[in-house]
């Protein structure tokens, strides 16, 4: 069994070994604070292998970053948390991660829905697909963006090039045409 030999620095003697760029910091920076760092990406990401990626490039950015930080407003910690904090959630906000998460095949989801709940999920059996093409064309494409491909109404307003008043007045009459069909 091999042993890993821990590293423990003080906080002066760490910020000092990061401002000279010594070997010893980055190891100590990772050591000691890469478990509590990766929690606080886990709690605004749950994807493992994103998060993971995102603690990264905090740790990247924490070492390229240590002349910034000011002893005087806060500890160490304090502010690499923010650091981190600030990109996980600058990740969840952005467009690529956005688009990650509207792209997942829904067959995932639902197998994890039926294992949970014991359930067959057989969307020809509710005909809702069905029904969107009962659906005027301008409704149609708008129901099927916001309801089956998981846009927001803005983005769906951009994507369109029409204004967000228009994206929600055809999608409410979308609605409204639908639910004479559940009565």
């Amino acid at each position: 069994m091999i042993k890993t030999k821990k590293i423990f620095l003080e906080e002066a003697e760490l910020i000092a070994a990061m401002q000279q760029r010594k070997k010893i910091g980055a190891d100590a920076l990772y050591e000691m604070y890469s478990g509590s760092l990766m929690g606080i990406v886990s709690r605004v990401i749950s994807d493992t292998e994103i998060a993971q990626d995102v603690l990264q490039e905090a740790l990247v950015k924490i070492w390229n970053s240590i002349q910034q930080y000011d002893a005087s407003k806060g500890r160490l910690f304090t502010w690499m948390v923010n650091v981190t904090r600030n990109l996980a959630i600058d990740k969840v906000r952005s467009k690529d991660f956005r688009n990650h998460s509207k792209n997942q095949d829904l067959e995932n989801h639902v197998n994890t829905i039926d294992e949970l709940r014991n359930s067959v999920y057989k969307p020809e059996l509710l005909g809702v697909k069905d029904l969107l093409e009962k659906l005027k064309p301008e409704q149609k494409i708008i129901v099927d963006m916001i309801y089956f491909k998981g846009y927001t109404h803005v983005e769906v307003a951009d994507e369109l090039a029409i204004p967000l008043g228009t994206v929600k007045t055809r999608l409410r009459m979308g609605i409204i045409e639908l639910r004479k069909y559940f009565k």
